[in-house]
């Protein structure tokens, strides 16, 4: 299987799973976010939970505020392949974010711009908390991540230093049901999205799937 066909099946499982929280700190702001409906300002999540959930080699990481449900929650999420390589030789390096390709986003049935580098870390910041019945879901178009840091992946890890996991990040972000024809968003409905995180994966229990 491709490694878009990996991504793909990755973000479908993942999101079934559940993850296990971590000690950690960080931050991720904007000086305006924009999502229809919801909003359109300054930004700060301010989260206080760190989430890890390795699968063979990908991983599906969790920034939120507050420890309950994706889906009634703030937060964002980063959905990264190739841990494995990125661990050998990029940790330190900017790597490109962006949708992963051959992924149809939910309300649109655009498909992604294929490309022969794609992107191995996809991101997802989503409002559902704050945004209740509307779509508070932006996806990352364009920017970069940097790992510092990166949890091996194994969930029997003893090591702290192989538990941890440290990223920066830069990225726009917008509702892929705003692509336009020439394949480019409106500038208006974009947004710019800073953020920090740092956190050791911790074994416990997978967080409950339901209230």
């Amino acid at each position: 299987m491709s490694r878009s066909g990996r991504a793909a099946v990755a973000l479908v499982s993942l999101a079934l799973l559940g993850c296990t929280a971590g000690e950690g700190e960080g931050w991720v702001r904007s000086e305006r976010l924009f999502i229809e409906d919801c909003w359109n300002g300054k930004f700060d999540l301010k989260p206080d939970f760190f989430a890890a959930n390795p699968s063979r080699d990908t991983q599906m990481i969790r920034v939120q505020r507050g420890d309950n449900i994706e889906e009634m929650s703030d937060g964002l999420m980063a959905v990264v392949t190739d841990v494995g390589a990125i661990r050998r030789g990029m940790l330190g390096q900017a790597l490109s974010v962006g949708l992963p390709v051959g992924v149809h986003p939910p309300g649109t049935g655009l498909p992604t711009t294929p490309s022969a580098d794609p992107p191995r870390v996809s991101l997802a910041l989503y409002l559902h908390d704050t945004c209740h019945g509307q779509n508070g879901t932006l996806y990352s178009i364009d920017g970069t991540i940097t790992f510092n840091a990166l949890f091996s992946g194994d969930r029997n890890e003893s090591s702290a230093d192989e538990r941890l996991t440290d990223a920066e990040f830069e990225a726009t972000f917008a509702d892929p049901r705003d692509l336009q024809p020439d394949g480019t968003y409106p500038p208006e409905r974009t947004s710019t999205v800073r953020g920090w995180f740092r956190f050791f994966f911790q074994r416990g229990q997978p967080a409950q799937p339901f209230p």
